[in-house]
């Protein structure tokens, strides 16, 4: 019924890959959201929340409250900048910091399980698409 619709199919695939990252970042009590925020800053400490939303590809409003959420973990703190008082600087703690390797090493082992299950090429598509 739905085999040609692009709406239902991609919303079952988000579905399926949502349920896979979970499984990876639970370890760490951590959802996909909030383990792809913490790799973002842990890439780039002192990126700025406009730099964190650019990012992820999401509102700035969203970014602000992954970083408060990771913040109350004690995972993240916002430093003011020099430039402008207003603006802060998103900053990985010592915690974050002892979490680095892990977290990319289960997101690794999750990107090449579907490269494995989609094959390189498919895998490739989709990410180039997004």
């Amino acid at each position: 019924m739905f085999d040609h619709c692009l709406y239902f199919n991609t919303t079952a695939l988000a579905r399926q890959l949502e349920r896979v990252w979970s499984d990876a970042f639970k370890p760490y009590n951590l959802t996909p959201s909030q383990a792809f925020t913490l790799r973002a800053v842990l890439e780039k400490p002192g990126m700025l929340h406009s730099e964190l939303a650019d990012t992820l590809k999401i509102a700035r409003a969203t970014a602000t409250r992954a970083v408060d959420g990771l913040m109350a973990r004690g995972l993240l703190e916002r430093r003011s900048t020099k430039q402008d008082g207003r603006e802060s600087e998103i900053h990985p703690t010592a915690s974050a910091m002892e979490l680095k390797d892990d977290l990319n090493a289960a997101s690794a082992r999750v990107t090449e399980r579907l490269k494995g299950e989609l094959g390189n090429g498919v895998f490739a598509g989709f990410v180039q698409q997004a």
